[in-house]
């Protein structure tokens, strides 16, 4: 069966454009949110393998999807480093002791947690329709990093860019273990059933381009070479959202498959400065799907012609915001595939 995300994914021109859209599964759905009710909190649905697995297949039902994507966490590393991990009601995630003052060495690793993610990927991948493919993903280090030390997020990650300038020792001994975490992750969710994986750095734009190398760069090359020594057909997107300038670098150094294109960057620009034929995704504004109407048609027809002479699969720059109207995705997709 002809799969034409994991197509494009790997290099391959289609007739229609493929599209899937991050946080798809997610709280503008209606059907999310009643689950997600039901469950208690966020944890709690994402470690039920039964309805983590229902959530992840709830949009490819509404909108049929080129690509389901695993619905999980980026935290389920940290998680399984032995941090404790938590949702507080609009506060975002917490995790404990944050490592900006307790040693990643007393941490009691517990890779058991991820049991359930592994199931939720065996339970979607017997559900999918043969044409979807299926996506997993983990956070890539420096953004996984930036919540081990601090024990939050924050808008400008200055506890943890302060801290690998202060101790880059130890900084780079907390990166290593979480690339060699999510190599594990990722293999074993490959060996579940997912046909590509998507790394996401979230918080990549908010370091210097040195540090950009030193941070963003190697360990997402170390987790690329480390995937294809073990899983060489597994396809990897990159997505380091805020890079800029630095994109160009990040493709070639990385090893990456495809790249994902925030909603910043001008695809006009990407397609000049990336390599050749390299796949993109991306990357229209998530907020553009809010406004609808012509304003979302013309910025789907900008990213398209942009784009045109290389391998896309279409997607938003960010995820997809709650408070999305679902006749605004509807329109996007008849404009895709019309």
């Amino acid at each position: 069966m002809n799969k034409p995300l994991l197509a494009a994914l790997r290099g391959e021109r289609q007739a229609g454009l493929p599209v899937w859209l991050m946080r798809q599964a997610g709280r503008y759905l209606p059907e999310y949110r009643a689950l997600r009710a039901e469950k208690g909190g966020f944890l709690a649905l994402a470690t039920d393998p039964a309805a983590a697995a229902e959530v992840t297949l709830q949009p490819i039902r509404r909108f049929g999807f080129d690509g389901a994507i695993l619905f999980s966490d980026i935290l389920m590393v940290p998680w399984a480093l032995g941090q404790d991990l938590s949702f507080g009601a609009g506060e975002g995630p917490r995790l404990s002791p944050p490592l900006v003052d307790h040693a990643l060495a007393a941490l009691e690793r517990a890779p058991q947690r991820l049991e359930p993610v592994y199931e939720t990927v065996r339970r979607v991948a017997a559900a999918l329709p043969p044409q979807t493919t299926f996506l997993g993903f983990a956070g890539s280090p420096w953004t996984v990093a930036t919540y081990m030390v601090a024990g939050q997020g924050s808008k400008d990650q200055g506890e943890t860019r302060r801290y690998a300038y202060r101790d880059p020792g130890a900084f780079a001994a907390i990166v290593e273990t979480i690339v060699a975490m999510t190599i594990d992750y990722l293999v074993a969710q490959a060996d579940a059933g997912v046909e590509a994986v998507q790394l996401f750095d979230s918080w990549a734009g908010s370091l210097s381009p040195a540090q950009f190398e030193r941070w963003v760069i190697a360990p997402n090359a170390a987790i690329v070479a480390g995937l294809r020594a073990r899983r060489p057909d597994l396809t990897i997107i990159g997505f380091p959202k805020g890079a800029g300038g630095k994109l160009p670098a990040y493709a070639r150094e990385t090893g990456v498959d495809a790249i994902g294109l925030d909603e910043t960057v001008d695809p006009v620009w990407a397609h000049g400065a990336l390599p050749a034929d390299m796949p993109v995704q991306g990357n229209l504004d998530p907020l553009a799907l809010i406004a609808g109407g012509a304003e979302l048609d013309a910025a789907v027809d900008r990213i398209i012609a942009a784009l045109a002479d290389r391998p896309h699969v279409f997607n938003l720059g960010h995820g997809i915001l709650p408070d999305t109207p679902i006749a605004h995705v509807e329109r996007l997709l008849d404009r895709l595939r019309g």
